[in-house]
Parts: C-alpha cells; structure tokens; sequence
C-alpha cells in the first residue's frame, strides 16, 4: 500500500488542474481515475467554450470562477500547449424582447466583472458572420474555443512531469477512514492518504458517502451534439437564453480545428453514463440550428455524440445550483467538489488555487525549487509550415509517414501518443492526443494502421481497447490486420 499526502479523486479538467497546482509543492500526490485516460467523462464530450462569465448569477462562486478562470485562460493554454483561439462569441435575437433580454444579459455579466461585452445592430453581425438572420446580438470579444481533450491530458503530463502519480483504469470501490486520512481501494490499487479530493463529477455525490458525507445529490442532465465536418463559422452563435431551461440553448460552435458542432440539447436522464443520441432530439437540433443559420449544411455531418452535466438542481426546478467547493463537515479528511457543471473547463484553475488554499488553512506548503511550469506536447505536424515539417522529417522520418490522411498525423506522432508520460492506453489515447479517427471518414483510412502499430508493439488483438477496458474492436486475428499477428 502506497501512501499519498493528497489523493484526487477523479482526472477530468477540474482533477487534473488540481494535480498540475499541487505539483508545484513539496506533496506527494496521486490521482485515481476510473477510465483509461484523462478527460473522458464531461470534461471531454462539451462544446470546448471558454465561458466569460455572463450567464452566471452575480455573486456566486460560478460567477466569480468563470471569470477568474476566462482572464487567465488563454496564459494557461500558451504555458502548457494547448490549442486556443480567441473567435468572439454571437449571442442573437430577433425581437424587441429578445433585445431587451440581450441588454440585461451584458448588464449581468458587467456586475460579474466581464470586459468587452457590447449590442450590435443585424448589420454588424452580418458583417462578422454572414447568413445570419438575427436583428440583434451581445457580442462578447473575449469568448474564445480550445482543445477540450489536450486541456485535460496537458494538465495531467505536466503535473506527471512534476511528480504526481496517476492510476488510470482504477475505479474507486472502497472508502475507508483511517486514524489520519483515507484507505482507498481503486481498481487494483490500495492507497492511503491524509486527504482525499473528490473530483468525481457525475459521481461526486456516492464518493463523497463513501467518505462519510452523504449530504448530496447529482441530477445528471445530458446534452446531445451533433458533429460537422470543417466549415466557414468564424465564431460561436448562441441563442437568447430561455428561463427554464437547463442549459444555453442550442448552439453552433466552431472548435479550435475547425468542425462545426450543434447543441447541446438539456434533458435530464437516470444513469449518469448514458451517452446516447436519440432521434427526437437530433431532429430538435438541426431544426433549431437551421433557424440560427439557414445556410448551414447537414450533409457534412460526421457523426453525434452526447454529454452529461453533474447538476445539483432537479428537473422543473429552478435552473441554478452553485459550485460546492469546501472542506466536509462531516468528514475531516475530505474535501468535496459538487456539481461542478459549465463553466467548470474555464474556472477550473481558480477552482485548484481554491482547493489549494483550502489546504493551506491546516497545512504549511512549501514550493519545490524544480518544479517546471510549462510543458510541450505531441507536435501538431499539420499546423506546421513546410519548413518545419521538412525540419522534422530529416530529425525523424517517421514524420514523413501519414497514418491519417484527414487530419494529416503521422507515424511519429502516433507513437509518442502510445508512449505518454501518464500511461494512459487504448485507442482513445492516440485519438485524443492526435486526432487520428477524428476526420471525415471516421478512421476508415487510419483506424487499421493505428491498430497495427499497437500490435507492433507486443499487443494482441484481444488486448486491444477502444474508450474503456473491454471496448474491444478486435475478436482475434483479422486477415490484412498485422498479417503476423493473432494467428493461432
């Protein structure tokens, strides 16, 4: 049994940016995370947004946190690499009171201390993003789109980097108290700790019982999408927010790479890992969209996917539930972060300076004088110049071999990806730290060549995982698969 001065529960963005703000002392600090990569939950199926603070309620922490985490937003990204792209963001409407319900919307997000938000006439927003219909918009300057994915593994590597040990594929099953801290079974693993973070997202309300508070309860809401291949959006279009509502509306998003995304849809469900699209709602989002943009193409759909938000307010109930973000009253050792919903992404470094301090309240923290603040990942081969490109290939010519054609990754990329600083494996960690299968034709090229660098590498077929262990593309042999594989 290892121990652990601090044990985070839980490896979405708001786990992992916990874990990059601790590595900078002298702790010794774990992250147990039930799937087999960072980011996997609600922090990696959202519309990659950095939020600037307007929707939130004056005075509450989501307020609060979301701007403090948009102004710093972009810094973070630049000392860690993580793809961003300040585009501006549309909020519409058509009448006098969804004018007048626009002008509300910026005084808010005034009183929360957001900068750059102004009303502009359909004239101005034609002339930032043509074919929309739309007489009035809250155009909001400083709103910008990143890479939801390398956000959370970016954090994850530089706080590996810096020390922190992180056990992927473990599921927390067993919370125990001990005389000073916790004894955690997680997967194979059995870890004390003196403090135990919980950064379970959907699952905070049964981790925080199995610590001993049983004070909560997540109401999972889940948001379905669809995916467009790459298009002409220049920046986001929301519409005017709707009382009741559980969420922003739906929306069309342009992420960091240029993919169209539609939704999210809000309809609240019973088991907090259903990620399925149905057609109902599918059909509700393409409707609505088409209003927003008349223009818009459905033919270049690549495919759909869903989200699931941790909220703390039941369905019919009025549409708000703070961050809970605070040392339990019932459990001395416990540190508990509870429906921590949009805009958790972009306040979730204010969030880990707030556990920080939490922990400085009974803890001296003394920083480390190696600790190391930046971190460089995969190189991202079809951002370069051809200059670049010719520079990596003569230093390695695995960087001449494409292995995806739709968004050009190549072989050098794709092994660095297997051989990430937290062990993170399957297919999900090479798709979400390259973005091989993520293109138009849905890894119909690439899939089969990433399966034969796995095996390569001493997998067998059977071994092979897609999103989560067990999740198998591979029975056994499969004949033009890694011809010298598998065979019995």
């Amino acid at each position: 049994m290892e121990h652990f001065d601090i044990l985070i529960v839980g490896g979405g963005s708001v786990g992992c940016a916990i874990a990059y703000t601790l590595s900078r002392y002298d702790l010794k600090v774990a992250v147990a995370e039930k799937e087999l990569d960072v980011g996997m939950g609600t922090s990696g199926r959202n519309s990659g947004v950095v939020h600037a603070g307007f929707n939130n309620r004056p005075g509450s922490l989501m307020a609060k946190l979301c701007v403090a985490g948009s102004e710093g937003f972009e810094s973070l990204c630049r000392l860690l690499d993580i793809p961003y792209n300040k585009t501006g963001k549309l909020v519409v409407g058509y009448d006098e009171a969804d004018k007048q319900a626009l002008l509300k919307l910026i005084a808010q997000g005034e009183k929360n201390g957001v900068k750059g938000l102004e009303l502009i006439d359909g004239d101005a927003i034609r002339a930032m993003e043509p074919g929309l219909t739309a007489s009035w918009a809250m155009y909001s300057r400083n709103t910008a789109v990143f890479n939801p994915f390398l956000y959370s593994i970016h954090l994850a590597e530089a706080a590996a980097q810096n020390g922190v040990r992180f056990y992927l594929d473990s599921p927390v099953t067993a919370i125990d108290a001990a005389e000073n801290g916790y004894i955690v079974r997680a997967g194979a693993h059995t870890l004390s700790c003196r403090t135990l973070v919980n950064s379970a997202g959907l699952f905070a309300d049964r981790i925080s019982a199995m610590a001993g508070d049983p004070a909560f309860t997540i109401y999972p809401c889940r948001g379905e999408y669809y995916l467009l291949d790459k298009g002409d959006l220049k920046l986001p279009v929301y519409p005017v927010p709707r009382p009741g509502v559980g969420g922003l509306g739906v929306h069309l998003t342009v992420t960091v790479d240029g993919n169209i995304l539609i939704g999210p849809s809000a309809d609240y469900i019973d088991a907090p890992e259903d990620y399925s699209t149905t057609e109902p709602v599918l059909d509700q989002l393409r409707a609505e969209a088409q209003k927003l943009l008349p223009r818009l193409n459905m033919r270049t759909v690549i495919g759909t996917y869903a989200g699931v938000r941790p909220k703390l307010v039941k369905k019919g109930e009025a549409n708000f539930g703070d961050f809970v973000i605070e040392r339990s009253q019932r459990a001395k050792h416990l540190i508990n972060l509870i429906g921590i919903e949009s805009p958790g992404i972009t306040a979730s470094l204010p969030i880990a300076e707030m556990v920080r301090d939490i922990l400085f309240e009974d803890t001296d923290l003394t920083e480390k004088p190696d600790f190391i603040p930046t971190y460089r990942g995969i190189p991202r081969f079809a951002e370069l110049t051809r200059d670049q490109q010719r520079l990596l290939i003569a230093q390695d010519p695995d960087f001449g071999d494409v292995v995806c054609r739709c968004e050009t990754v190549t072989r050098a990329q794709v092994k660095q990806a297997l051989h990430n600083p937290i062990g993170a494996t399957g297919i999900i960690a090479v798709k979400n730290r390259t973005r091989v299968t993520m293109g138009r034709c849905n890894g119909g090229y690439c899939f089969q060549r990433v399966v034969e660098m796995l095996l390569s590498e001493g997998k067998a077929p059977v071994d092979i995982d897609f999103k989560r262990r067990g999740d198998r593309p591979l029975l056994g042999y499969v004949k033009g698969v890694g011809e010298s594989y598998g065979k019995s």
